[in-house]
């Protein structure tokens, strides 16, 4: 039992359903991790443990009675920009720190359907924005590898809490990287599917054309368990699309079939690298770890051909022109007025506006707010923000030239390791973290990041597999099919190691 958050999710829902220990065994054991080891992390900004271990005893009860739900009972921890029913939502900002949410975002409703118990919810960048979740009101986040660095951002709670084990499974968004990043950071897969393929209902929105919900796990079929409770058509976002829902599990266990024994299962794929991702800037030990793991795939059958994708600082370029701009737009709700946090004795509705807004947001949130403002502005609109937009449509171009020639893209998924926490790196030494991943955002693509190694100081260096648009079961089997015939993904931290 001791060991308990070194199981796949497989094997604990196998567990669950032979009776090997019970969903209260489960939860009790990671409250009881987050407990001991958390304080080293900081990972949660909210604990929900009562009401944890109120709907493990419900779940098991259920299983009892035939329930079949193969989640029904397996925790879970949700990122803090999903809005929960009756629990404090923070967005890791000062400006929601007394949010208590009304309602359900439309990924927690349809995981509380599957039976999964959360345990509270994860620390972040403030609003989405950062790489490393340094900026958090709640404080920063630490590398469960290696305390003294980052996990990334800004989904880096989420990272760091399944690394540390302290879950099996975390809800993450990502808007320019925000899954892959800490996953590359902290040794995990995690996948963005297409934009419109999970509800934004309910997700703080940061940049609403670009922001996209996913899965953190240990594995590609871990993600694909959480993933597939998350997707499908909801009314209430004017961005979902209706389409094919495929069954990830069963796409996974079909391609597993299909290979059997064969040393070479991916025999057929075409991986499309692209010289621009492993240019100047790359790290020479993540370029080569990254070239290591191509060498393995074709190993496995998979051919590797070159194609050619927009040069990366472009797409940089033109991520920081639009995301600020829609933040700019999307933040201007929180003014004081309505619900967050609001200055003490303003003289006057104006100075209720500037307080509450200079006070609430952090110095990255008004950053991004000033650059977007600037941008959307009169005599600035068509220099920057237009032109941007035509950019955008000519990276989407280049994605979808690229693949007539191949099935997926490779590339690192960041161009270094964790750095320090120290470093307190400047902003456009950070926006550089997401060169590799922003392109995927933009063009409203699929994409995963794998573990492919670590480096000589311990520390996880990721792979990046990007998809066509709804290609997420090619993305999941191929990463799987990958981790059958490799161990990176079965590497744990110093924290999941420990035993309290």
């Amino acid at each position: 039992m001791s060991e308990l958050h070194h199981l796949s999710t497989q094997q604990l829902i196998t567990g669950l359903q032979t009776k090997q220990f019970s969903s209260l065994d489960l939860t009790e054991h990671f409250i009881k991790r987050i407990d001991a080891l958390d304080s080293k992390i900081n990972s949660f900004i909210t604990h929900t443990s009562e009401t944890a271990r109120a709907q493990a005893q419900a779940a098991d009860e259920m299983r009892a009675q035939g329930d079949m739900r193969p989640l029904l009972g397996v925790p879970m921890a949700h990122k803090d920009i999903f809005c929960t029913q009756g629990v404090l939502t923070t967005c890791g900002s000062k400006m929601l720190h007394n949010f208590v949410s009304p309602y359900n975002a439309t990924i927690v409703t349809n995981i509380d359907k599957a039976g999964m118990i959360s345990l509270g919810k994860l620390n972040m960048d403030e609003f989405a924005m950062g790489s490393d979740t340094s900026s958090s009101y709640y404080g920063a986040v630490h590398n469960p590898w290696n305390l003294e660095h980052v996990p990334g951002g800004s989904s880096g709670g989420s990272a760091s809490a399944v690394a540390a084990g302290f879950i099996p499974l975390a809800t993450a968004s990502d808007t320019g990287g925000s899954i892959r990043q800490p996953a590359s950071f902290c040794g995990l897969t995690g996948i963005k599917p297409t934009y419109g393929r999970v509800s934004r209902f309910g997700m703080i929105a940061y940049a609403s054309s670009l922001d996209q919900a996913g899965s953190m796990g240990r594995s590609a079929k871990d993600c694909a368990y959480l993933l597939q409770p998350m997707i499908g058509h909801d009314p209430r976002d004017a961005t979902s699309i209706k389409h094919d829902m495929p069954d990830y599990i069963q796409d996974i266990n079909e391609a597993e079939a299909k290979a059997g024994n064969s040393d070479k299962p991916l025999a057929g794929l075409r991986i499309g690298v692209a010289k621009e991702y492993f240019g100047e800037g790359l790290d020479a030990e993540v370029d080569q770890l990254v070239r290591a793991a191509l060498q393995q795939y074709e190993d496995l059958g998979a051919t590797v051909v070159e194609v050619t994708i927009t040069d990366p600082e472009i797409t940089l370029a033109t991520y920081y022109m639009l995301a600020p701009a829609e933040a700019s737009s999307n933040l201007s709700r929180f003014d004081g007025v309505r619900f967050g946090y609001r200055c003490e004795n303003p003289k006057d509705l104006i100075d209720l506006y500037t307080r509450s807004r200079s006070e609430g947001f952090g110095p990255e949130v008004q950053r991004r707010i000033l650059m977007g403002t600037y941008a959307l502005s009169a005599g600035y609109f068509d220099a920057y923000y237009t032109k941007a937009q035509k950019i955008r449509r000519i990276i989407v171009k280049d994605f979808d030239d690229a693949f007539k020639n191949c099935d997926v893209i490779a590339s690192p998924t960041a161009p270094t390791p964790a750095y320090k926490l120290s470093e307190n790196l400047d902003s456009a030494t950070m926006y550089l973290g997401d060169v590799y991943t922003i392109g995927v955002n933009l063009a409203g693509l699929p994409a995963l990041s794998q573990p492919v190694g670590l480096t000589s100081e311990g520390l996880p260096v990721g792979l990046q597999l990007i998809g066509q648009h709804w290609q997420e079961s090619e993305l999941l089997t191929t990463a799987h099919l990958f981790q059958q015939h490799t161990d990176h993904h079965l590497q744990h931290s110093a924290i999941a190691k420990e035993t309290v």
